[in-house]
């Protein structure tokens, strides 16, 4: 049993229920766990960590990411918002950019997002999408702990002509591909010491039927695993299942039984009493009271012109908020930053999602989310998953409250290093492994090629350019 001593001038610790902030303090880990913090530490130890001067926090869990496709939203989805789908670039952006995604642009992307997540504080990822092996085999190679799910659902939305979304049904209802995610979670579960394991997601509520639905909620309670869905994530979705129920999505979830303490919904961002859909309902009652969790991704939204209401209002009403990046860039960093800046704007307020708040998403409501009281936290027992921060850079300087400069002022410079399972995958910038110059080549390569296929896949047969024009004409001359 190996032993480190990390000695630091802060620790975020976990003491009565809670993060506190230790001054002048040591972490000592045993393995993969955390054995001890305090004071001091008078036994014996095999190396020393010295990180006098320094900040040391628990990782970030990240409860929401689609690895494959997010770096590509670069230079693509910003500053367009489609107005016949109520700015949401989903069934427009996104059907054009997925037909064009060739499959070594997906993995490039993967591959890129390793050092991305890892460099920006994510230990732990939620990873949605359909190329779990490439994702399993990158997590076991660089050290990230990864929950990952193959998406199913039974059919996919699609617009003919950019003014109505339509629906097209798979022969099985998703039932196969369903079969494929459980069978993809019995393969991985377990793995890399239990860092890799498996969770269950039907991809969106609008493109999933009420059997698969059903169905998915039994296979997760049954198996032990998360059960993952896309929720009140854009008004024409909204407008689609109150049609078809004549419910809000969340209380037709809430009907057929799938809402829960395992349930982990991205993004909730547009209840029945939002005014985005301005329809009586209770949404932010039913998600306290079935205990279902909320994977918040404010930059998605906010950088189209929409975003909660509010962040603090669902905390208030008791519901556990956890944080997550979805799209570029995959900073928890900025996740939180953004998280506490918009709600503050919404609500008028500025002692609402506090950096505590923020923080506290991020970490502990996150393992609670996941069903795990030894992450988000740095207790005795706990897995050793930590950050250590520098505190005198020009972006942390002065520091009297660690916590606020963290969420209102640091940069991915720095955070000096990050430890998973006890094992530091990355330091000073550098994850072992990935040459950022070479990932991003390849990621560009893909980005381009992606670009160029778009035309062919727009339901208007539009180019890049006509999708999403550049922001300054071409130099002429």
């Amino acid at each position: 049993m190996a032993r480190t001593l990390i000695r630091a001038s802060h620790v975020i610790a976990y003491q009565e229920g809670g993060h506190r902030h230790l001054r002048d303090g040591v972490v000592v880990l045993e393995d993969d766990r955390i054995l001890h913090v305090g004071r001091d530490f008078d036994g014996p130890v095999d190396a020393t960590l010295d990180a006098t001067g320094k900040v040391v926090t628990p990782g970030f869990i990240n409860t929401h990411a689609h690895l494959s496709e997010s770096p590509l939203d670069k230079s693509f989805v910003e500053d367009r918002g489609p107005r016949q789908f109520y700015l949401s670039g989903l069934f427009e952006f996104l059907s054009a950019r997925d037909g064009a995604i060739t499959e070594a642009a997906r993995r490039a992307c993967i591959a890129y997002s390793m050092p991305e997540l890892l460099r920006t504080g994510t230990t732990t990822i939620m990873e949605i999408g359909w190329h779990g092996d490439v994702v399993a085999e990158h997590a076991a190679r660089c050290g990230l702990r990864a929950y990952i799910g193959q998406g199913y659902r039974s059919g996919r939305w699609f617009t003919a002509n950019g003014r109505a979304v339509e629906y097209e049904w798979s022969e099985d209802d998703g039932f196969g591909a369903m079969d494929a995610a459980i069978r993809f979670i019995e393969q991985v579960d377990g793995r890399e010491n239990g860092r890799i394991k498996g969770f269950l997601t039907p991809m969106q509520v609008d493109t999933c039927s009420e059997a698969l639905l059903r169905r998915s909620a039994e296979a997760s309670r049954a198996m032990g695993v998360p059960l993952a869905l896309h929720v009140s994530q854009s008004v024409p979705e909204f407008h689609e299942m109150t049609r078809r129920n004549g419910c809000t999505p969340i209380e037709w979830l809430n009907g057929i039984g799938f809402l829960g303490p395992n349930c982990i919904l991205g993004h909730c961002i547009i209840p029945g009493e939002s005014s985005w859909a301005n329809y009586q309902a209770d949404d932010i009652g039913i998600l306290a009271d079935t205990g279902a969790n909320v994977a918040h991704a404010v930059w998605v939204f906010a950088r189209r012109g929409i975003a909660m209401e509010s962040f603090a209002r669902y905390q208030a009403r008791g519901v556990n908020m956890t944080l997550a990046t979805d799209t570029c860039p995959q900073s928890m960093i900025e996740a939180m930053r953004w998280t506490s800046v918009v709600s503050k704007i919404v609500d008028r307020r500025t002692q609402v999602a506090t950096a505590v708040d923020v923080f506290n998403a991020a970490t502990l409501n996150g393992a609670r989310a996941l069903g795990r009281d030894d992450l988000g936290r740095i207790a005795p027992g706990a897995k050793a998953d930590l950050l250590v921060w520098k505190a005198d850079s020009m972006f942390m300087t002065p520091l009297r409250d660690p916590i606020r400069n963290l969420v209102f002022s640091a940069t991915a410079e720095d955070l000096e290093t990050s430890i998973i399972d006890g094992r530091v995958v990355m330091r000073d910038g550098v994850v072992p492994g990935y040459d950022p110059v070479e990932l991003g080549r390849a990621v560009q390569e893909g980005a381009e090629a992606m670009w160029n296929g778009m035309k062919q896949r727009d339901w208007a047969g539009r180019n890049i350019e006509q999708l999403s024009p550049s922001s300054f004409p071409p130099f002429q001359g």
